[in-house]
């Protein structure tokens, strides 16, 4: 496969050049590894495209977490407990997990609620989501998860890697798509979602 499309969110793809260009050419040789045509196997069902060979999203997501696997690229986890007094969220966001805990406890939060999340690739606090998925994962990611992470001290960056309309629209109906979900960002102004992101459209 290869990058055909790049956009660089609060100078996301500027850091990754300065800090960790080899890991950038890294990321570029699992994109153009992927054979894309190996995973052309899904039977649409759909009315529009019934009997159509598509690529198969799963397929996909299979090899790319093989690939990046293999480069020791680990999943990531960020806990932290959940409090709606604004002070004392942002007081507690620097700190570890159980601290939060006994900080929210010690200011009056009697049962202070767990929550997590997840992240299946980073690497020298570089956080890569590869989305075959709906819209709605899509942004989940850009405006919650990889600011989560950048805001709880675990990534300085984060990268997703999407389906470009071209490919999309040899794909089953609903998946997210590089044009559409960069819209959306920019969409929202320069500076918000407040985390460096470099959002790579790829194509076979």
């Amino acid at each position: 496969m290869r990058i055909t499309q790049k956009y660089s969110h609060l100078n996301g793809e500027e850091y990754l050049l300065v800090h960790y260009p080899q890991l950038y050419e890294e990321i570029k040789s699992v994109i153009a590894g992927i054979d894309a045509s190996v995973y052309r196997t899904k039977e649409s069902k759909e009315t529009r495209k019934k009997g159509k060979i598509l690529y198969s999203p799963v397929g996909l997501n299979d090899a790319f977490k093989q690939a990046f696997s293999q480069l020791e690229w680990g999943e990531s986890r960020y806990s932290y407990y959940i409090t709606l007094n604004r002070e004392l969220m942002e007081a507690s966001i620097p700190m570890n997990v159980q601290e939060q805990k006994c900080f929210l406890e010690s200011n009056g939060e009697s049962n202070p609620i767990y929550s997590y999340n997840q992240t299946d690739f980073v690497k020298n606090a570089i956080a890569i989501e590869v989305q075959f998925g709906k819209y709605s994962f899509v942004a989940y990611d850009l405006f919650v998860k990889h600011m989560l992470f950048y805001s709880g001290g675990k990534i300085n960056l984060g990268i997703e890697i999407l389906p470009t309309k071209a490919l999309q629209s040899e794909m089953s109906s609903g998946i997210a798509f590089y044009e559409g979900e960069v819209y959306n960002v920019m969409r929202q102004g320069r500076n918000n979602p407040p985390v460096p992101l470099l959002i790579l459209g790829i194509e076979p």
